[in-house]
């Protein structure tokens, strides 16, 4: 090796090293209480992406402070590594028990993507197809016109393209009806569209699913998201039921905004009762083995072709969080399977929000730069809702320069090496 070899190995050796202790280096502007989650890191760092991460920490503590959220979790993930991750501030506010990468958090409807996610994975092992009949697995199910029973298939549930209004009994939910007795009911319904026409956000209608994976597969739908997907991705501290989440130690308490004060609220059972449309708890260290399985580094599990049916637009939907538009003008906006889909004129990123009980998540995924995001928080504000359309913003105006220094330092077939 020559001197200049030496020198230019000795260089990149020690801009690595550095970045990474950087990169792991506390924020200045993070809250003093409590101590914060040690970061993860798992392989050498890109230190544009380093340098963007490091910002965008300071930019993510200052969110936390004036949306005044007691506690939250986040995670990067880019292909099959974890960026990122790291608990915030406490549990329960007026404590000093602070947030971990594996305190459990309620998603509320970011239980919906994991719906679709396990149906994915059914129909690419044959069990469930997509254009099947409702009735086919719930013969029993009926909306309130014939045809337009006979007309609603899977995709239909999954893509909120049933026919019925927006919500329906959604406040029957809220007061803790049983999930047969609430899809028994929407026969009485009138449709304000024909079954396929239209978007229209459900959750009775959407847990539909679960009778569906049911007859399918003989198993419950929670047995069957535990052996499908929960296991297989190692997503150890995840959950659908309540006693399960009561019975954790290691839990996020929700807060409510009561007379201008952030208050902690009680942990309810609502919305267990529809659990694929808002009954899943989960760490942030769930969510990061979930998003590399989205990112499509996990084909033992779900492969390409089935990840890329999840993502397929399927009908106009407008964006529900408006934040997303700072990153660059939306050229259109759709629902696929169980995803929000956004065009931007260079990107297209897909993302779903959830609230429930004073808990509000978050998560987004760019398939073109294998990139995901996910924010846990237990309060609601704007913390969750700019979070991740800011990262991404940021993202965005570096891309160019994370893209070049990957190319500059990669060898083609071989990871990166410092």
């Amino acid at each position: 090796m020559t001197g200049k070899r030496i020198l230019l190995f000795t260089t990149s050796l020690i801009l690595t090293v550095a970045v990474v202790y950087f990169f792991a280096l506390p924020s200045p502007q993070e809250p003093t209480l409590p101590a914060a989650a040690p970061i993860t890191l798992s392989r050498p760092v890109n230190p544009v992406l380093g340098r963007l991460i490091q910002d965008y920490q300071k930019e993510f503590s200052s969110l936390m402070q004036i949306a005044h959220t007691p506690g939250a979790a986040i995670a990067i993930v880019k292909d099959s590594t974890i960026l990122f991750i790291r608990g915030y501030g406490v549990k329960q506010i007026g404590t000093r028990d602070s947030i971990n990468e594996h305190t459990v958090f309620r998603l509320g409807s970011v239980s919906k993507p994991f719906a679709s996610f396990l149906a994915g994975i059914l129909v690419q092992d044959s069990v469930l197809s997509w254009s099947d009949p409702v009735t086919n697995y719930v013969p029993s199910f009926a909306l309130k016109s014939p045809d337009q029973t006979k007309s609603l298939l899977l995709k239909n549930v999954l893509s909120h393209t049933t026919g019925l209004p927006y919500h329906t009994y959604t406040n029957l939910v809220e007061e803790g009806q049983d999930l047969s007795l609430l899809l028994s009911q929407l026969k009485d319904v009138n449709l304000s569209s024909d079954v396929g026409k239209q978007y229209s956000y459900q959750n009775v209608a959407y847990s539909l699913i679960a009778e569906v994976v049911k007859s399918a597969t003989g198993k419950s739908y929670e047995t069957e998201m535990m052996e499908r997907v929960f296991k297989p991705l190692g997503m150890k501290d995840a959950s659908i039921d309540y006693a399960t989440m009561m019975s954790n130690a290691n839990i996020a308490f929700p807060h409510v905004v009561r007379r201008g004060q952030m208050t902690s609220a009680r942990i309810s059972n609502t919305y267990y009762n529809v659990s694929p449309a808002g009954g899943i708890n989960a760490s942030v260290h769930d969510m990061a083995q979930w998003m590399m399985a989205l990112l499509n580094t996990r084909e033992d599990v779900i492969n390409a072709n089935t990840l890329s049916q999840l993502y397929t637009p399927l009908v106009d939907a407008p964006s529900k969080n408006r934040r997303y538009r700072q990153i660059e003008p939306i050229q259109h906006s759709y629902y696929g399977l169980g995803w929000r889909v956004l065009h931007y004129p260079t990107d297209t990123l897909l993302y779903h929000g959830g609230y429930v009980n004073g808990y509000r998540s978050e998560i987004a995924l760019n398939p073109k730069e294998n990139i995901a995001v996910c924010i846990l928080a237990n309060a609601p504000g704007e913390l969750a809702d700019n979070g991740i359309p800011l990262f991404f913003h940021m993202y965005r105006q570096r891309r160019d320069s994370i893209h070049l220094w990957d190319k500059n330092h990669r060898i083609k077939g071989t990871p990166l090496q410092p």
